[in-house]
């Protein structure tokens, strides 16, 4: 018992719970953008020739790379998650524009981009039970 009469062990309720699945969430997707970010700095990797048909050029891919990877590493803990996802949802954004209005690829390309956006959401805005 304390000074004031109450009991001073800690109930469940004032116990943050370890949130696994946010965990993984968190972990997937910050490792999917370090991932796509990493595969940006390749010379041999799809993105040379898929930047240059865009018309964006080697710097432009360093660029995403490095925001791709920043974004991944903020999506790792759950302080940072909000700007994670907001940069590396960005990008995604940004790639489904390009599918659509820019590449021959058009609605079809993308719906990777769109798909790997709402994942970046629901990572976002997971809340522990």
């Amino acid at each position: 018992m304390s000074l004031t009469g109450r009991s001073e062990t800690l109930t469940a309720a004032r116990v943050p719970a370890f949130d696994l699945t946010g965990l993984l969430l968190r972990l997937g997707a910050g490792v999917l953008f370090i991932g796509l970010g990493l595969t940006k700095f390749e010379s041999d990797s799809y993105w040379v020739r898929l930047f240059i048909e865009i018309g964006f050029g080697e710097s432009f891919r360093y660029v995403t790379g490095a925001i791709q990877v920043v974004g991944g590493l903020l999506l790792l803990t759950p302080r940072t998650v909000y700007a994670g996802a907001l940069i590396a949802g960005g990008t995604m954004v940004g790639a489904a524009m390009i599918h659509i209005f820019v590449l021959d690829t058009g609605f079809g390309g993308a719906v990777f981009p769109l798909a790997i956006l709402g994942g970046v959401v629901v990572v976002a805005f997971h809340r522990p039970d």
